[in-house]
C-alpha cells in the first residue's frame, strides 16, 4: 500500500509535465478573430485631442473614405515603437485617425513633439468607452475602418515594419 501512495503522485507529476511539454510544442495563433469585423463603428463623440481640433464623432468615418482608427496612449511604450511606422503608412497615403486613452492635450503635444505626428485627427477617449466599445483590449490597437464606418479589420499590438503591407492591402480592399 505504501508503495502505491509513491507512484500515484509521481504518475500524475508526470503526466502533467507530458502534456505541458506537448502545449508548449503546438503552433501558436498569431491572429485572434475580432468579433466587431464586419460591424459598423459604435456611436461616440470624443473631444479633440488638440487645442485646436474639433471633436471625434463615428460619423467622421461614414464619408466614404477608408481609415485607420489607432488606439494609442503617451503612456505606451509600444506606441513609441509603432510610430515611425505609423508614419510610413501615413506617407503611403493612409489616412489615420488616432484616439488617445486616458491621456490629455498637453501629454499628446509632447509626445508628437518627440515621436512624429501621421495623425489627421485625434481624440481623447478619457473613461477607455470606445475602446471597449470597439472590442480593443490594449494599446496600440489598429482598425481599418471602411467609408461606411465598418470596421474590416483589426491588428492587435504595435505596428511593425513588417505588417505595413498588409495593413495598407486592406486598407486597400476596405476601399473597394
Amino acid at each position: 500500500m505504501n508503495r502505491w501512495a509513491f507512484y500515484i503522485p509521481l504518475a500524475l507529476f508526470a503526466l502533467f509535465v507530458g502534456l505541458a511539454g506537448y502545449q508548449l510544442t503546438q503552433p501558436k495563433a498569431d491572429e485572434i478573430p475580432s468579433r466587431m469585423v464586419g460591424k459598423p463603428l459604435p456611436m461616440f463623440e470624443l473631444p479633440s485631442g488638440r487645442a485646436d481640433g474639433a471633436p471625434l464623432t463615428n460619423a467622421a468615418f461614414t464619408d466614404g473614405q477608408p481609415r485607420l482608427l489607432n488606439i494609442w496612449a503617451t503612456w505606451c511604450l509600444p506606441c513609441i515603437a509603432e510610430a515611425p511606422h505609423l508614419e510610413s503608412l501615413k506617407e503611403a497615403g493612409a489616412p489615420i485617425v488616432g484616439i488617445a486613452i486616458r491621456d490629455t492635450q498637453e501629454d499628446i503635444a509632447a509626445f508628437l513633439a518627440q515621436h512624429g505626428d501621421p495623425y489627421a485627427g485625434i481624440a481623447i477617449d478619457e473613461r477607455s468607452s470606445v475602446q471597449l466599445a470597439i472590442g480593443s483590449s490594449g494599446v496600440p490597437e489598429t482598425f481599418v475602418i471602411d467609408g461606411q464606418g465598418i470596421i474590416r479589420h483589426q491588428h492587435i499590438g504595435d505596428i511593425r515594419e513588417r505588417d505595413v503591407p498588409l495593413i495598407l492591402e486592406k486598407l486597400r480592399e476596405a476601399g473597394e
